[in-house]
């Protein structure tokens, strides 16, 4: 990863540099986050959080937003959260690059069109699939979601698994970093694909919440709370055309 929040060698002290890139890498795998919360990952006070924040925010590698909520809103004003921007992102090692948008598209204005980037869709996520698969397969029925987790975020995602907040009987898997964003945003299909994939491997209709690629700051995944024995039941009998059904590959306007 190349520095973020950089400035002049004279002005910047290696370990002031090292630290503004602890706190870009912590919104990286975390999500965006309070500065209390960076505070607490980092061991920092929240006075140097917010002196490191502020730098980010001025080279528009971070940006304030409210909080989003899922769920039931408590009183009160919304947290202020940090998020990356797209700039803060592009200084991360990415999967994706002009070439592989520009390939997409010359697909889809060749015969088959948006059907043909569906199938490509589906093909990457197919050939990806082995390393999943083992892992949610050899996890206990209550650790699915978490093994699934860590599998992706092998691959990159920063992902992890949480309860989803009440009133919602569920999980929720949060995928921080989204190696094929930009690309993703141009070709939703993308995600789609990826939607119907962990709808399969789960056993059980999925909800796609949020998405980078559409501009929030997680991809957020709902995974209901299911008994193992209709897990294992509903994964021997789901066909394709089940889990294109089943899922909700789009985000839910929140």
């Amino acid at each position: 990863m190349k520095n973020v929040g950089e400035a002049p060698q004279e002005e910047l002290a290696t370990g002031e540099r090292s630290t503004r890139n602890r706190v870009a890498r912590s919104i990286l795998d975390h999500g965006p986050s309070t500065v209390a919360e960076l505070a607490g990952r980092l061991g920092l006070t929240q006075a140097a959080v917010r002196r490191h924040l502020d730098a980010l925010v001025a080279d528009d590698v971070v940006e304030a937003r409210e909080q989003r909520v899922y769920g039931t809103r408590t009183r009160g004003r919304p947290a202020k959260v940090f998020a990356l921007t797209d700039c803060g992102r592009d200084a991360f090692d990415q999967s994706y690059d002009k070439l592989a948008a520009d390939a997409l598209r010359w697909i889809a204005e060749q015969e088959g069109g948006e059907k043909a980037i569906a199938a490509f869709a589906r093909a990457r996520i197919a050939g990806q699939a082995g390393a999943y698969r083992k892992a949610v397969e050899s996890a206990p029925p209550g650790k699915r979601t978490e093994a699934l987790a860590k599998a992706l975020s092998a691959d990159g995602y920063a992902a992890t698994a949480r309860s989803a907040p009440h009133p919602q009987q569920g999980e929720q898997l949060c995928q921080h970093h989204c190696p094929v964003a930009h690309v993703a945003e141009q070709f939703p299909q993308l995600c789609e694909a990826e939607t119907e994939f962990f709808a399969e491997l789960l056993g059980t209709h999925v909800q796609r919440l949020a998405t980078i690629a559409h501009g929030d700051g997680v991809c957020t995944t709902f995974i209901p709370k299911t008994s193992h024995a209709a897990d294992t039941a509903h994964a021997s009998t789901h066909t394709d055309t089940d889990i294109a059904s089943a899922s909700t590959a789009g985000r839910n306007p929140a």
